[in-house]
């Protein structure tokens, strides 16, 4: 065991600084702000900063578009590496797939959209001006 680990069932770990160490969240700071905003839950009721997350706890992680429902396996207090991190955690099946399906339907709906390689010459001008007369009239 890490010496920075906490030991036993009774030991916990505010739940900012675990989201950090399972490196959720780049900082701290950012995981305390997750927290204080709603974004994470533990075993279905909404967590403070200062909250002890234990082992066995049901977690449920919003950060940006994506939503983790993991249960916690460890405890930690430090950031080690990535390996170490996913350890912490457990992610259910359910939730590994629904993110991967968000993903390619986020990836798709990008798919078709190219942003331009340069400003637009003289006859793209006069055709983008063109198509806003169209919606004045």
């Amino acid at each position: 065991m890490h010496p920075h680990e906490a030991s036993g069932d009774d030991d916990g770990v505010r739940i900012d600084v675990w989201l950090w160490a399972a490196r959720f969240f780049r900082t701290r700071a950012l995981a305390k702000h997750a927290v204080l905003t709603g974004k994470v839950e533990v075993d279905g009721q909404r967590a403070k900063p200062s909250r002890q997350v234990r082992i066995g706890d049901a977690l449920v992680v919003l950060r940006g578009e994506e939503r983790f429902e993991a249960t916690v396996r460890g405890l930690s207090e430090t950031r080690g590496p990535a390996k170490l991190a996913q350890a912490l955690y457990e992610e259910s099946e359910a939730s590994r797939q629904h993110r991967e399906a968000e993903r390619a339907t986020r990836a798709a709906a990008r798919a078709g959209y190219r942003p331009p390689e340069g400003k637009p010459d003289k006859r793209a001008r006069r055709l983008i001006r063109a198509l806003g007369d169209i919606d004045a009239s």
